[in-house]
């Protein structure tokens, strides 16, 4: 039997934002950080960050007080699962529809 050479090299590419495509306008459910409740946003400090460390899109920013880009979120709600205290809040897309009009 003869052996086999196989390619060794590997992909050493980061996901970023969009990677999916344009998810967001597919969305059923957006969501909405509350800065009052928000770690970051109330302490001033980089802390918690849970919602940055999880979204599987990255789509959240780490900067005090987090930012979502709703070009690319697919609102699959792990951000608002994660959130320690609860300053994340799935709102239905439609609502923002009806208010933009």
């Amino acid at each position: 039997m003869s052996q086999e050479t196989f390619c060794s090299m590997i992909s050493m590419s980061e996901p970023g934002p969009g990677d999916g495509g344009n998810t967001g306008s597919w969305r059923v459910l957006r969501p909405v950080i509350d800065p009052e409740k928000c770690i970051p946003a109330k302490s001033g400090k980089a802390a918690c960050f849970n919602c940055w460390l999880y979204c599987p899109e990255a789509v959240v920013t780490k900067t005090i007080g987090p930012t979502i880009d709703y070009t690319y979120c697919k609102g699959c709600g792990i951000c608002a699962e994660e959130c320690p205290a609860g300053a994340i809040t799935m709102v239905d897309e439609a609502s923002f529809t009806k208010e933009e009009n």
